[in-house]
């Protein structure tokens, strides 16, 4: 019976064929005679599989390993019809078949019976035999020189085809294989996907990963600076418009950005990027998971007498309001569900603890915004405040107010009084995007006195910093005051975790306002960056993780991304792309101060001088360029991102902060000119009534008036030359936004 196997024994490798069409090699680990069927063995994806397959199967696809088969010399048992020469081939192929002798009687059957049937004439050069005669008289026919020679001619004819015909059969086996595979995936195809090859492509590489999602499980890192990312599912828009998601979180810290590239030949293929921070939140994650791994940890800071500042950062329509303000539904929100109440929920909680029961602490809460570089009041009516530093070098914002909070219930109040009039628009991304940095701060104080604050800030949409040589004026601003403002919150919070002497805060009014928040030891700061899965967003989402990953400088490695053992491809083909770091930069740079002017070509604009390319410098005010403290830290800022801010770039933010200063100085003195008049009036009243009397003095008078006349000139004056040096500003402005390159720096 165990001639049935063939040359199979425990331990050979044979190609078996799968249920869904797939053929590869198998170990071979037990023999079953009872039902002539073998048992094998094979790894796939780390784990260890077996079936059990009929003999029959098997030497089909192996023949090499089939048993011998001996034919009986029978007259009455005709062979197939096949002519001499191709039957000694497909012996010799298929090694069915021991080589015949002298004295095989099969061997002259096989050769005689075909005869009959044969029709096309004979492929070998050898003389065609002559009709059958019976068997009996068929050996005496054939002398044994004849035997001899066809042995040697089917022999020689196996060694040098052999190979040949092996090839042929695995060449035919594939084409049916990739043929079977076409016609399997063209019934799966949904034609309506546009970048259905995209989809399969990463299908395959997500395939080949052994997920390692974030937990509750996992431990809570203490981190003074935490960068984290999280990833939102795909929104209605996106699946009406059968959008791909390009972004994949195989484990706790790791994303990874399928984005797709195409070849010279227009051959599309997939560029894997890889991040890694200190968590990573895939679609899946409710607000309370990401509360708990960022903003929470803060909470207990304040009560230590510290300052905890946390951001949600992305492209606009990523869900940075729905992160830190709660669920929407249409235009509603539900506060109860995002990082601002969380937070004050914590903070109530932890009131009531003993150790800081004792303490008396009382908690007030603030709500502002900053659009454009200014700051209004989101609890007073949207009043305009105004920020300065106090003589200790305090910065302060004038005429905040305060509003004292007892339970969780009244900070989702404020949240909603605030959320109604912040300053949104439509955009392309989500009908209702916010256009300002939105700062909600829980405070805590002890007998009056500041004991800790807690700052969560809602930041603008990213993509709307790149909005800087638009035609309209306000669209400028806005994208200038955004670009400028998350430049300056990034190198503060790097200066906060590398301890550096100097924090650039008044680059920005953000950054102004926030300054506590980055000096002194017991500061904690967490950013989320939120990012948008769709293909339409790639570029966005690189540029948010890009941002994000500089703000805390993490290394990335091949062994970071969580392939299964078994997973189709080598971790070289998937090895991170980019990894960013500033320091990178500054190796290949002699020096890190860029000198700010425009270079020679630069300033020709078509080929003709470009005269205000070359004096943009000159068109500023001087005593602001000389003296500015705000300037100072600007220029560190580009300074410190010369590879993203151009010379015409520093020149432009330098103009748009030139321009906010001096329109704040323009609307202060024609505040005071206006308070001015009004005690102007009241004289001239008093004059007037004067010269009702008879008798009144009239050199009085006349002295009178004429003080009252120079005193309107020279403010008026004064004024007037404010106004024209701003107008001038604002030519200034619109100049320096021309000269930015057409090919314009990655947007934040």
């Amino acid at each position: 019976m165990a001639s049935c196997f063939g040359k199979i024994v425990v331990g050979t490798y044979v190609e078996i064929k799968r249920s869904d069409g797939r053929i590869h090699q198998a170990m071979v680990t037990s023999l079953n005679e009872d039902n002539e069927s073998v048992t094998v063995e094979w790894i796939e994806n780390g784990d260890t599989k077996g079936k059990e397959i009929d003999l029959e199967s098997i030497f089909a696809l192996n023949t090499d390993v089939a048993p011998d088969e001996e034919i009986a010399p029978s007259p009455e048992t005709p062979p197939p019809p096949t002519p001499t020469c191709v039957k000694v081939n497909k012996i010799a192929k298929n090694r069915r078949t021991i080589a015949p002798t002298k004295n095989d009687a099969p061997s002259r059957d096989n050769r005689v019976i075909p005869t009959r049937a044969r029709q096309p004439p004979p492929q070998q050069p050898e003389p065609a035999p002559p009709p059958p005669p019976p068997p009996s008289l068929q050996p005496t026919q054939l002398t044994q020189a004849q035997t001899q020679q066809q042995l040697l001619n089917a022999r020689r004819k196996s060694n040098c085809v052999k190979e040949v015909e092996k090839l042929q059969e695995k060449r035919e086996r594939r084409r049916i294989q990739q043929q079977e595979l076409r016609e399997k995936r063209a019934q799966e195809v949904d034609t309506t996907i546009p970048n259905y090859e995209i989809m399969y492509m990463i299908r395959d590489f997500r395939a080949s990963l052994d997920y390692r999602p974030l937990t509750t499980a996992d431990l809570i890192e203490e981190h003074r600076i935490c960068v984290c990312v999280r990833k939102r599912p795909l929104n209605k828009k996106e699946l009406s418009m059968k959008d791909l998601d390009v972004i994949t979180v195989p484990s706790k810290d790791v994303v990874m950005v399928h984005e797709p590239k195409q070849k010279v030949d227009l051959t599309r293929y997939l560029e894997n990027q890889t991040f890694r921070f200190d968590y990573a939140f895939d679609d899946s994650t409710t607000n309370e998971m990401v509360y708990r791994f960022t903003a929470r940890p803060l909470v207990e800071t304040i009560f230590e007498r510290g300052m905890a500042t946390c951001f949600a950062y992305g492209q606009t329509g990523s869900g940075k309001t729905h992160t830190m303000g709660g669920d929407f539904s249409g235009k509603n929100q539900d506060c109860a569900k995002g990082v601002y109440a969380l937070a004050a929920r914590d903070v109530f909680l932890m009131l009531k603890k003993p150790n800081y029961k004792k303490l008396d602490l009382q908690v007030y809460a603030t709500f502002f915004e900053i659009y454009s570089g200014k700051v209004f009041d989101l609890l007073n009516r949207k009043a305009k405040l105004r920020v300065l530093e106090d003589g200790k070098q305090q910065v302060q914002v004038v005429g905040l107010q305060e509003k004292d909070v007892k339970c969780t219930e009244e900070v989702l109040k404020l949240i909603e009084v605030g959320n109604s009039c912040r300053t949104s628009g439509q955009t392309s991304a989500n009908a209702h995007s916010s256009r300002s940095h939105a700062v909600f701060q829980i405070i805590l104080r002890r007998k009056g006195k500041m004991h800790g604050k807690f700052s969560l800030i809602d930041l603008a949409g990213n993509e709307r910093g790149a909005d800087t040589s638009s035609a309209d004026r306000q669209t400028r601003l806005e994208g200038a005051e955004i670009n400028k403002s998350l430049l300056a919150l990034k190198e503060c919070i790097r200066a906060l975790g590398r301890n550096k002497p100097h924090t650039p805060f008044r680059a920005s009014k953000l950054t102004q306002v926030l300054r506590d928040s980055f000096i002194g030891e017991n500061s904690r700061t967490c950013m989320i960056a939120t990012i948008s899965p769709g293909m339409t967003s790639c570029e966005n989402t690189l540029n948010t993780l890009r941002y994000a990953n500089r703000v805390k400088e993490f290394g990335i490695s091949p062994s970071d991304i969580p392939f299964s053992q078994g997973g189709q491809g080598s971790r070289s083909d998937h090895s991170p792309t980019n990894t960013f770091d500033y320091d990178d930069f500054a190796a290949t740079s002699p020096s890190r101060v860029k000198e700010l002017t425009v270079d020679a070509n630069q300033a020709m604009d078509g080929g003709r001088p470009n005269i205000n390319a070359v004096n943009q410098l000159e068109l500023l005010d001087e005593d602001w360029l000389s003296i500015s403290p705000q300037r100072d830290d600007l220029k560190l800022l580009c300074e410190q991102n010369e590879e993203e801010v151009s010379p015409q770039l520093f020149t432009f933010h330098e103009a748009v902060s030139q321009l906010v200063e001096m329109e704040e100085q323009v609307l202060e003195d024609h505040r005071a000119v206006f308070q001015e008049s009004i005690r102007w009036l009241e004289d001239e009243k008093v004059l007037l009534e004067m010269t009702e009397e008879v008798d009144y003095d009239v050199e009085l008078y006349a002295t009178q008036l004429e003080q009252i006349l120079d005193q309107k000139i020279e403010i008026l004056t004064e004024l007037r030359d404010k106004v024209k040096s701003f107008r001038s500003t604002l030519q200034e402005e619109e100049q320096a936004s021309k000269q930015i390159n057409p090919k314009r720096s990655r947007a934040l």
